[in-house]
């Protein structure tokens, strides 16, 4: 909080430079503002909050199940106290074209950088599972003429996601990625692409900025920063990677303590209370409070 220096506007004229820059941003996951804290401190380009994540954080499926009022204000809460730009997941816009336009402008409001928009049909399903249902070109075209409308900020970013190489297949995808961008979009998503190939073959024909997701247990081949940038593509997100290790380790912790009856045995693979305060700067509070209460008319 005390080291939060830009504002929302200074924050997405970073992501629109560093975008620019010809340098591969890295975006991981983010499910808690202390997660957020440690993905600034620990030199990243930016926080992802994904729609899978906070679906999971409240213990639902990623079947489009959530609110624009939950998503809206976890973006908020999960980004408020960085000076890193951020990328919010907003499914299909909430609603009609009409909710996608007050998506943006919530989305703006609240400080975040970014969203992205996919076309699926309502109720989605996650981008790396089998069946997803997309909805006509022309219908996620107005989505994001809509959304692009309604931008205050020419800075906010416009992503729009395709989930269509599944189902129609690479040159469907590309084509719909096309009308995307003529329809407003910033950025484009190609979602759950198999192989370098198909990576390689968007970046030949889009040139807007492209995004490659590489998560974890899902279709697309886990591919190094290094490859990914020499395919031309300007950002990879992790988009579940720090929740699916969190609540790995917290697993095993609890049957640990339920066979073991207590956590002794736990405490190497624990934060320790020293690093958790170093990474929400304690002590800068306490200097903070003390300068306050010593000050002298």
């Amino acid at each position: 909080m005390l080291d939060v220096t830009k504002t929302a506007q200074q924050k997405r004229l970073d992501f629109k430079a560093k975008l620019d820059s010809g340098k591969l941003l890295k975006f991981p996951g983010s499910f808690s503002p202390l997660v957020s804290l440690l993905i600034e401190q620990l030199g990243f380009d930016g926080i992802y909050i994904s729609g899978a994540i906070l679906s999971a954080d409240l213990g639902l499926p990623d079947i489009g199940l959530t609110t624009l009022s939950e998503v809206s204000k976890r973006g908020y809460d999960l980004t408020r106290y960085s000076n890193l730009p951020s990328l919010i997941d907003v499914d299909t816009g909430f609603g009609e074209p009409m909710s996608a336009a007050r998506t943006v402008a919530e989305m703006e409001n609240l400080g975040l950088s970014a969203c992205h928009f996919e076309d699926q049909v309502n109720p989605k399903r996650c981008g790396h599972l089998d069946n997803k249902t997309i909805v006509e070109s022309q219908v996620m075209v107005r989505r994001i003429q809509a959304a692009a409308k309604a931008k205050k900020d020419q800075n906010f970013m416009i992503m729009a996601r395709t989930d269509a190489r599944a189902s129609e297949g690479l040159d469907k995808a590309i084509d719909r990625a096309k009308a995307y961008v003529d329809a407003g979009a910033n950025m484009i998503f190609p979602e759950a692409l198999r192989d370098p190939s198909e990576f390689e073959a968007f970046r030949k024909e889009i040139k807007v900025p492209l995004l490659a997701n590489m998560t974890e247990f899902g279709k697309s081949k886990l591919l190094t920063a290094k490859q990914i940038e020499s395919l031309g593509y300007n950002m990879v997100i992790y988009p579940v990677t720090t929740l699916r290790l969190a609540m790995g380790a917290v697993e095993k912790g609890l049957k640990t303590i339920m066979e073991e009856g207590t956590q002794e045995s736990l405490l190497s693979e624990m934060q320790t209370r020293k690093r958790l305060y170093e990474v929400i700067k304690y002590e800068d509070f306490n200097q903070f409070d003390q300068d306050v209460f010593n000050f002298t008319v």
